[in-house]
């Protein structure tokens, strides 16, 4: 696996995976990872289908835990804490560490109790609607709802709701906002608006990206890290990483040859 390190050098690590194997019950789903994730940078994951991006994704903030075949081998640090200590809990991780997924997926709430329903539970104590207005502005969407918080997050279109689900991430201030192709399901238009968010969230947010969509990669990431598959000795296949640089090298000036075929398109 090849890694270039010099621009990690130049800002603070948030992430780090150390020799972590992923498994569901005996499948080893991922294997050997070691990558660290750098601060208010948009760190993209590229691969094929079945590599292990959206598997190592949901690592970093446990979601894997609510599948009981999951076993994780090794480490990943948040800053100095190892997150699969047994004194650490998951529910403050995802509250540190925000998820947005494929698909909007607004509650069946009104647009404002969709951004108050997590600042509830982790005990907000604050303006109410200082926190919905800042949290809509913060994801490009208060010109457009202002007028109509009250209405079911569910009557918006599909690019407005996958930004408030950004909004209802951003609402419990996180530090980190994990996003599993939250493009894949939106029209040209609606990508547009979430990929321009994503270039200003990252002045006071970590973004890591999972994408299928190479040139959506090129245009929002600062880091690149491509994964590929692999047969194991039980004659199964594992995902790993092949490379990790910054996304310009990755693209243009790859240094292993499976990621220059995978960026060039002739598989995947």
């Amino acid at each position: 696996m090849a890694t270039n390190t010099s621009t990690l050098n130049s800002t603070e690590t948030v992430l780090k995976a150390e020799n972590l194997n992923i498994y569901y019950g005996k499948f080893l789903a991922l294997q050997n990872i070691w990558l660290d994730i750098p601060k208010n940078k948009v760190t993209a994951f590229i691969g094929p289908s079945g590599c292990g991006k959206s598997t190592l994704l949901r690592c970093y903030n446990r979601l894997n835990d609510l599948i009981e075949s999951f076993r994780a081998e090794g480490k990943i640090y948040y800053y100095d804490k190892n997150l699969y200590a047994p004194d650490i809990d998951p529910v403050e991780v995802r509250r540190r560490i925000g998820m947005v997924f494929q698909r909007p997926n607004p509650f069946p709430k009104s647009i404002y109790d969709n951004i108050t329903y997590g600042a509830k539970i982790n005990g907000f104590k604050g303006n109410m609607d200082e926190l919905v207005e800042r949290s809509l502005r913060q994801a490009a969407l208060w010109d457009e709802v202002k007028d109509k918080l009250r209405q079911s997050g569910l009557s918006l279109s599909g690019g407005q709701q996958q930004r408030l689900c950004i909004a209802r991430a951003i609402a419990v201030q996180p530090e980190i906002i994990l996003m599993d192709e939250p493009c894949s399901a939106l029209d040209p238009i609606s990508t547009l608006r979430v990929e321009e968010l994503i270039h200003e969230l990252k002045e006071q947010y970590t973004i890591v990206i999972v994408t299928h969509n190479m040139q959506q990669a090129a245009r929002v990431s600062d880091m690149t890290a491509f994964f590929n598959v692999k047969s194991t000795d039980g004659g199964g296949r594992s995902g790993y990483l092949v490379e990790y640089n910054a996304t310009e090298s990755i693209f243009n000036n790859p240094q292993q040859e499976d990621t220059r075929d995978y960026v060039s398109g002739r598989f995947g």
